[in-house]
């Protein structure tokens, strides 16, 4: 499994329309690749990071070849509300624990 965190800073005036993109835009949008196991949507101190798990590093990679990834990343960026930095790190996910209730 490959984690993949890419973290952005925002506009903090525009926050919630931030929020409102990532639930109503890139959530479905994470939920139809191939190989994608999760979504978590975090603050930072800075801005903001998505935090997407994925089957295997092929599966994280093919995202960016993705015609559904690359438009809503064309969409993100028209909005308007991204600051920099922004930053993309993959790391190999060694061991895994969820709670009980969260399966």
């Amino acid at each position: 499994m490959i984690a993949r965190i890419w973290r952005t800073g925002v506009d903090e005036s525009r926050g919630e329309e931030y929020d409102a993109f990532a639930v109503e835009r890139s959530l479905p949008m994470f939920r139809r690749q191939p190989g994608c196991r999760a979504v978590f949507f975090v603050r930072t101190k800075d801005g903001r990071a998505a935090i997407t798990f994925w089957q295997d590093l092929a599966t994280a990679e093919a995202l960016l070849s993705s015609k559904d990834y690359l438009e809503t990343v064309d969409a993100i960026l028209a909005a308007g509300f991204l600051r920099p930095p922004q930053s993309v790190e993959l790391l190999p996910v060694d061991q895994l624990w969820l709670a009980p209730d969260l399966v």
